[in-house]
């Protein structure tokens, strides 16, 4: 597979401006939830990983009984990649 293009600090910039509540923190971009019990996070994480799945694209997941937490890079590229932000944007309509 080729190697995915890094984005520049700009491109970075303007892709947060078009996925609300999404960070950067260094190489990656987080964003956290919380949700009324376990069983409700749970479920995100669940229907995330089916977006994951089909994007063949993973988040570092966490989870802390109500809350969650996921973290996106490109690891392969070692950073940001539109990768991230195409699959932030898919993970955001879940709400």
């Amino acid at each position: 597979m080729a190697r995915r293009r890094l984005l520049s600090a700009a491109e970075i910039k303007a892709r947060l401006a078009e996925t609300p509540q999404w960070t950067r923190w260094g190489k990656e971009i987080r964003r956290e939830w919380t949700f009324e019990d376990f069983p409700a996070a749970l479920a995100f994480i669940n229907r995330v990983g089916d977006l994951a799945e089909a994007a063949d694209h993973h988040p570092d997941i966490f989870n802390s009984w109500n809350r969650v937490r996921l973290s996106l890079t490109t690891h392969d590229a070692g950073g940001l990649t539109d990768r991230d932000f195409d699959l932030a944007a898919k993970i955001n309509a879940l709400d």
